[in-house]
């Protein structure tokens, strides 16, 4: 039977200290969401301006092709987004993971909660709802599972649950020659020749694997799934399943305020690629990390699963030598990675505001 949200005394309670998640109150048949989830006016997907464009859809089966490279480097410098097929991560991987995800966030609460940020067992696994929702005026449609992965990903996946460890590892270690091929040739654009261990740890020393679960919701026009937001990783891998819901800025030449929102359609098999923070900094603003925003809809439980690739947290992130060697004056300062972390983190998702804090 459905219930009316004033059968929950708190709301907080029973999503967040009780590990029921947004799942939790969609399943409880609601007619409409509760107060806490529903945005301002403004930051509703209904009020968006869409635009028509799309991202590019690259083939990646001949990557070294000077072709693709082209329109791999072209694509993170105009849209900061791309979509990739034929890019070698076997199709059977992808979904496992995908099926592995919907497992986990079938479990029952207490077996979830069990990974809250808490009660986890180790800092490398967090179970969470919303985004920061201390901080959030209007909360976030959405559950997930934080992973992260540093070093012997053996040792730091000892804690993550066991009904989705193996497949969240397999797909790991097989979008690994993707990541580093798509570093190398984004790199290479900037005159970089080499990859060595310390430009390694630069790029790509520490990543974080997170299952997102979209449940259903009674109202998505008054509801967000993810806030406006650009990734702060260098890299985000990011696989959607057949639903979609993905939106990203149309990126003109910084003048944002009418410029759009273009929607990024599931392309069976694809991986969606973006530009974080990080990597607009380290490339002087060459390439652009874009604001995205994802929807709910009505009628089914979404799942994505995006792997941020990330500068080690003991990294200074700046502009790289070899961008400014030409005599480019720097645009961002030399900031701490950790440093930056923290500050997306203390705050909600609000836009593209995070790289402010590393600008000279």
């Amino acid at each position: 039977m459905a219930k009316t949200i004033s059968d929950l005394s708190d709301i907080t309670d029973f999503v967040i200290n009780k590990g029921n998640g947004v799942k939790g109150l969609s399943e409880l048949g609601l007619k409409s969401i509760p107060n806490q989830y529903i945005q301002p006016l403004e930051e509703r997907i209904s009020t968006m301006i869409m635009s028509q464009d799309s991202i590019p859809i690259i083939d990646m089966s001949n990557w070294n092709n000077p072709k693709v490279v082209e329109s791999i480097c072209s694509a993170a410098e105009k849209f900061g987004f791309f979509q990739l097929v034929n890019h070698g991560v076997p199709v059977e991987v992808l979904e496992n993971v995908k099926e592995a995800t919907h497992r986990f966030f079938l479990l029952p609460a207490e077996a979830k909660s069990k990974y809250s940020k808490e009660r986890s067992p180790s800092n490398n696994v967090q179970y969470g709802t919303s985004f920061n929702p201390q901080a959030e005026k209007a909360l976030e449609w959405k559950d997930f599972l934080g992973l992260y992965a540093y070093g012997d990903e053996h040792e730091v996946s000892a804690f993550w649950p066991p009904v989705c460890r193996d497949e969240v590892l397999e797909y790991m270690k097989k979008s690994e020659i993707l990541t580093k091929r798509l570093v190398e040739l984004l790199m290479r654009r900037l005159n970089v020749k080499e990859i060595d261990k310390a430009k390694e740890y630069l790029l790509m020393g520490a990543k974080r694997i997170q299952l997102n679960y979209y449940p259903i919701c009674p109202n998505p026009e008054l509801a967000v799934g993810n806030g406006r937001h650009s990734d702060i990783s260098t890299l985000t891998i990011l696989l959607q399943d057949d639903i979609g819901g993905l939106y990203v800025r149309r990126n003109d030449n910084g003048n944002d305020k009418d410029s759009g929102w273009i929607h990024v359609p599931p392309v069976k098999g694809s991986l969606v690629i973006n530009i974080g923070d990080a990597l607009q900094i380290i490339s002087n603003g060459r390439y652009k990390s874009v604001e995205h925003r994802v929807a709910v809809n009505s009628s089914k439980n979404r799942v994505s699963i995006p792997i941020f690739v990330f500068p080690r947290p003991s990294e200074m992130i700046s502009p790289l030598p070899e961008v400014l060697e030409s005599g480019e004056k720097p645009v961002y300062k030399s900031v701490l990675f950790s440093d930056y972390v923290k500050h997306f983190f203390a705050k909600p998702h609000n836009g593209k505001t995070t790289i402010e804090f590393a600008k000279i």
